[in-house]
């Protein structure tokens, strides 16, 4: 009887902890000077998507979700990054570029942002079956605030991370409204997130060649 208690309470708590560690990763490469920083950062994220994943598929006895988590564990943990990383070193720069303003400016209104869509979709009368009810409100604010990075910084690398972090969460978002989708819908999604490293990877490429740099500011000066 106790132990039926405590399970639940178990999974809870750990849900919420990985989902809010998600969160603050992103808070992380908001901050983050270094290109290979915001990697390591996206690949430890991705990680915690994976432990996510795999802790709900244990939960629910959901077999589809297993394989999801060994793809997002080969894919967005190893093979994205190593990817990254590979360009970066061709590049051979280190700096993340700068930013748009100031880091406790930025920090602010990631904050506020991410109050923002907690709040605001927490208080939604939404019941999931899969992650307590405070996922929901997280899992939109990751997304939020993975946009604020694409905005806010102004180098290449930073704004890929951003983007795949967008990406993560929106798989959070997925395990919190339709984990037993069928595998080869959730398969699609991680298809996407290939064709983005590849298009990414590519743009990084040209970017550094004909400028020399990975900021992004040499853009803002061109006009239509």
């Amino acid at each position: 009887m106790l132990a039926a208690v405590t399970a639940p309470t178990t999974f809870r708590d750990g849900a919420d902890a990985l989902t809010l560690l998600v969160l603050l990763t992103e808070f992380a490469m908001l901050r983050s000077s270094l290109s290979r920083s915001q990697v390591r950062l996206y690949a430890f994220q991705s990680l915690v998507v994976t432990a996510l994943a795999a802790l709900v598929a244990a939960r629910h006895g959901l077999g589809d979700l297993y394989v999801i988590a060994g793809l997002t564990l080969v894919l967005k943990v190893v093979l994205v990054p190593w990817i990254i990383l590979r360009v970066l070193r061709d590049a051979g720069t280190e700096l993340a570029g700068s930013h748009r303003l100031g880091v406790a400016t930025m920090v602010l209104i990631a904050l506020a942002v991410s109050i923002f869509g907690f709040f605001t979709i927490g208080s939604m009368p939404f019941h999931s079956s899969s992650l307590p009810r405070p996922a929901l409100g997280l899992s939109v604010a990751e997304i939020l605030v993975a946009f604020m990075i694409v905005v806010l910084r102004a180098d290449v690398v930073s704004q890929a991370a951003g983007f795949f972090s967008l990406e993560n969460g929106v798989s959070v978002t997925s395990l919190v409204v339709a984990s037993g989708l069928p595998l080869v819908v959730e398969t699609a999604f991680l298809f996407d997130l290939v064709v983005a490293v590849v298009v990414f990877g590519i743009l990084m490429r040209v970017h550094h060649r004909r400028t020399d740099t990975l900021s992004t500011g040499v853009l803002d000066r061109l006009r239509g």
